[in-house]
């Protein structure tokens, strides 16, 4: 009763990158002569470009295209990162390593696809995932269960065959809607979001084991 494959959000569950995300956003868009407030920080974690563009331009006026928006953050975050490079959470390297071993993994991300690149790159993980998923491959992001759905389709696996990992409550919502059994990893979500609708919650990656994940895969409906 191993799983399909294991889905993972990648900032605030692979790697440490969180705050890093909402800081180039922030510098990217006082380039633009705007200033984000607490309540559009908070809701940069969790959520994709997608979903972010429409409500800088919506809240900000921000008439930058979604590409040309994202151009700038990127541009700010390997500034950010230029020194101190990509941090991995804490068991991320071994969980993903070991995992990868008994199925196919993806990445699926609410990041650019230069971001998800990027960060997989620099913790030396691109072997070990199939797939890379960023907002652009995608229309709706998290809550939305599409990115979870496209990623399941493009592996030729069902979802609810899948284990969906996570660190903030959009994701957790996207996978439950997937039909995905859904493990939350609260170390990453600095944010406080609500993680109780995940089937599990660990403290880290460290936690999630091959008989859990088995475990997990027995309890799905098999209807």
């Amino acid at each position: 009763m191993t799983p399909a494959a294991l889905l993972f959000d990648l900032d605030g569950t692979i790697v440490d990158s969180e705050r890093d995300n909402v800081e180039s956003v922030v510098l990217a868009v006082r380039r633009l002569g705007k200033e984000l407030d607490a309540a559009d920080r908070r809701f940069i974690v969790g959520h994709s470009w997608n979903e972010i563009h429409a409500r800088l331009a919506a809240r900000h006026g921000i008439t930058e295209a979604m590409p040309a928006l994202i151009a700038l953050a990127v541009d700010e975050k390997r500034a950010l990162l230029a020194a101190k490079g990509y941090t991995p959470m804490v068991g991320a390297l071994a969980a993903v390593r070991r995992l990868g071993r008994r199925a196919p993994m993806a990445v699926v991300s609410g990041a650019s696809c230069v971001e998800v690149r990027e960060a997989v790159e620099g913790l030396g993980l691109t072997s070990a995932f199939r797939l890379l998923m960023g907002a652009e491959d995608y229309t709706r992001g998290k809550p939305d269960p599409q990115p979870y759905l496209m990623a399941a389709e493009r592996l030729g696996v069902s979802a609810r065959a899948c284990i969906v990992v996570e660190d903030a409550e959009p994701g957790v919502l996207a996978g439950r809607a997937a039909g995905a059994q859904v493990i939350a990893i609260s170390a990453g979500n600095f944010s406080g979001y609500d993680l109780s609708a995940a089937h599990v919650v660990l403290d880290t990656l460290d936690q999630l084991t091959d008989e859990l994940c088995d475990e997990l895969v027995s309890r799905r409906p098999q209807r």
